[in-house]
């Protein structure tokens, strides 16, 4: 593992934009928590972070060069440790608008009913249970660990936040953390990084939109998988049922 770049802010702070920023940089590829859903593998190796276990970090963040969004930055400071020379960018936002872009999106969709249906399809279709998987660790790691089970709480989820970022400003060197925001685009990205400026526009993702967008996918991807399980299902019984009454 030989990361260069890693992000301590927590999502919903403008993270996709930089990851594609970070790429385009040659940073990349950058681990973002989409990454889990596409490595279900990595899943078991974040579950030995939380535990505080040895994790094998090359199995999971090997190819990477750069992190952010959970679950990275959920062990920002691990992750330092082992790579003294990386530089840390700390993501941050207004709180108040932070708190209900992750509450519309984020959370909203881990109390959303697809993931019953995450549930169910695992039951008759083995290629879902990974992902169901991702999906319950995802839900563990940032509502049940970082915000204590208590993110409904507006007041209770912004001290969270705010707390984490005066911690990531008080414990990483201030010459090594970046504070940014992703709307002041590539100028102080670029010379934290101490790269030139690509004549490309700054990445400015519609991280909401992207996001439903991302969700409408699996939940299509889902209900077809679901649907597919119960059709076999059905036919495994008709075809019991035909030869018990030969």
């Amino acid at each position: 593992m030989n990361l260069e770049v890693i992000g301590a802010g927590f999502g919903r702070t403008g993270t996709l934009s930089l990851k594609a920023a970070l790429e385009e940089l040659g940073f990349g590829p950058c681990y973002h928590m989409r990454e889990l859903y596409e490595h279900p593998e990595h899943v078991e190796q974040w579950q030995a972070a939380v535990r505080g276990e040895p994790v094998d970090w090359e199995r999971v963040l090997g190819d990477y060069r750069s992190t952010v969004d959970w679950p990275g930055c959920s062990f920002y400071e691990e992750l330092l440790e082992m790579n003294p020379d990386a530089k840390v960018i700390l993501t941050v936002r207004d709180p108040q608008r932070w708190y209900e872009s992750a509450r519309d999106t984020i959370y909203r969709a881990s109390k959303a009913s697809y993931s019953a249906a995450f549930g169910l399809a695992g039951l008759v279709i083995p290629r879902v249970r990974p992902i169901n998987s991702a999906s319950r660790f995802v839900s563990e790691l940032i509502w049940k660990g970082d915000f204590d089970g208590r993110f409904g709480d507006r007041g209770y989820a912004i001290g969270v936040f705010e707390r984490h970022n005066e911690e990531v400003e008080r414990r990483v060197p201030p010459e090594r953390l970046l504070v940014y925001e992703v709307k002041q685009g590539w100028g102080p990205l670029c010379d934290f990084l101490g790269v030139e400026t690509p004549d490309e526009p700054f990445p400015h993702l519609n991280d909401g939109e992207a996001f439903r967008v991302w969700i409408r996918r699996v939940r299509l991807s889902t209900a077809a998988a679901l649907a597919v399980g119960v059709s076999l299902a059905g036919l495994a019984v008709l075809r019991l049922g035909r030869r018990r009454r030969r």
